[in-house]
């Protein structure tokens, strides 16, 4: 007798199957025949593929593979499916050999968006690269903005009349002064007119309301 082939635990390989659906999945209750169908595949692929611990979660269906075996319904399966089966690292990652129609156009569609992704990301990245070089000097202008709001510090705190006082504090005290000059002159106004008046002007009372005869 031949005996069979070990494959060890590290090794990466790559196969294909035809794998026959109709036997197991005649077995399973109607409205669920599909899981069933892909159960055989993963149970399947743990055999061949040589998953010794016998773990199904180790079996990862490309997304085409699910879309084909569920696109008649929970109830109607195909009844065998073609596929390319790659184990590395203990993991079996699966896909689809011939795809049909509508799911060959689905993924050209896919991989087409997945490159202008992919070309826009790489744009966007020479964009900010360049506006990262040209931005290269920002902090020579920061550094005059700081020289020159030094200067207008300076500037303000100049003393033209030499008097030990500063010409910005000078002008500020001389505001205040004729703002308290111009509310003491309100206020004496206010005062004179009071005095002409005689005071306070008392507003005559209301005369209260009698009592009604009966």
């Amino acid at each position: 007798m031949a005996t069979k082939k070990q494959i060890k635990p590290d090794e990466k390989i790559e196969r294909e199957y035809t794998i026959p659906l109709r036997a197991r999945v005649k077995k399973a209750v109607r409205y669920k025949k599909t899981p069933k169908a892909i159960k055989t595949v993963k149970e399947f692929l743990v055999k061949h593929m040589q998953i010794r611990d016998r773990d199904l979660n180790k079996i990862k269906l490309d997304r085409f593979v699910n879309e084909f075996l569920w696109a008649r319904g929970i109830k109607n399966p195909p009844h065998q499916i073609k596929i390319k089966a790659i184990r590395e690292k203990g993991i079996v990652s699966v896909s689809l050999v011939d795809y049909p129609t509508k799911l060959k156009f689905k993924k050209a569609r896919e991989e087409k968006q997945e490159k202008e992704g992919l070309a826009s990301v790489k744009d966007k990245r020479t964009m900010m690269q360049k506006m990262k070089d040209s931005g290269t000097a920002k902090p020579k202008e920061d550094n005059l903005k700081v020289t020159s709001k030094k200067e207008t510090q300076k500037t303000e705190d100049k003393d033209k009349d030499k008097d030990g006082v500063a010409d910005k504090k000078e002008i500020k005290e001389k505001q205040k002064s004729v703002a308290e000059a111009g509310q003491e002159l309100q206020a004496k106004a206010a005062k004179q007119m009071k005095q002409s008046k005689g005071g306070k002007t008392k507003e005559p009372k209301r005369p209260v309301r009698q009592a009604l005869q009966k």
